[in-house]
């Protein structure tokens, strides 16, 4: 079999971990970015290819979690359009990307996500009452519009951004939180996705291929989030927020 086929195929399995990680928390695109750029994608590309794993793998998991009535979609309706707007700002900055500098960004927000996930475990798990609204604040429309502009930027490590907003400043339970930030990021993809199909810098093969893999991931990751619940799905996030920040930083 020849070095390209491989390639190909181990894609689809960093696909597949990459929707797995990304459903359940975040930073699958650490897998899949420097993957893309190792097969011969200048980092602009990578970028914008990424993105079509991304929006199919949340438009499965958003099927997933909506089939089993996990979120209504009222609920995440105005922070997804803050954050939509806030992503398609942000792809249009991410047109020129210095990587090493954001690896540095990225994993100290990591480190401090982490410390984030230790904090009041029980603010992961339940449902804070009272602070569950159909229409937000002023400021969690802002603090989603600035997610929304990094995920827009990098989308690395953007689900665990989400997953905070939608814990501390929303009150939601982490398996609730899980499926709206799989509704928010399908709709803030699709914006980023415009805007680097506009500038050329998407491989559609590489990103169909990824893809699969990455829908796949989805599909599993939705059915043991549903299954294990919020405890689970928060140990998860530890270990593997962890291991990525140590990556950036380190290696």
């Amino acid at each position: 079999m020849e070095l390209n086929a491989w390639l190909y195929i181990l894609l689809v399995i960093a696909g597949f971990a990459a929707g797995f990680i990304n459903t359940l928390a975040g930073s699958g695109s650490l897998l899949t970015l420097p993957l893309l750029i190792f097969m011969g994608l200048p980092a602009n590309i990578a970028n914008g290819t990424n993105r079509i794993g991304v929006l199919l793998q949340s438009l499965v998991a958003t099927r997933q979690f909506k089939k089993k009535k996990i979120f209504e979609w009222k609920e995440g309706i105005c922070l997804t359009i803050s954050a939509t707007i806030g992503s398609f700002i942000g792809a249009a900055f991410a047109i020129n990307l210095n990587d090493e500098v954001m690896n540095k960004i990225i994993g100290g927000l990591l480190i401090f996500m982490f410390f984030l996930l230790i904090y009041k475990p029980e603010r992961w798990l339940k449902p804070q009452q009272g602070e569950i609204k159909t229409k937000p604040t002023i400021i969690q429309i802002l603090v989603f519009l600035g997610i929304g502009f990094y995920g827009g930027f990098l989308q690395a490590g953007v689900g665990y951004f989400l997953l905070a907003g939608l814990v501390f400043g929303a009150g939601f339970d982490l398996l609730k939180a899980n499926a709206l930030k799989a509704l928010m990021v399908s709709v803030f993809t699709l914006a980023a996705l415009a805007v680097f199909i506009y500038n050329n810098q998407v491989d559609y093969w590489l990103g169909l291929l990824l893809g699969i893999g990455n829908m796949s991931g989805a599909w599993v990751a939705s059915h043991v989030a549903i299954k294990k619940g919020n405890n689970f799905i928060r140990w998860f996030m530890l270990v593997t927020v962890l291991v990525f920040a140590i990556k950036l930083l380190f290696f």
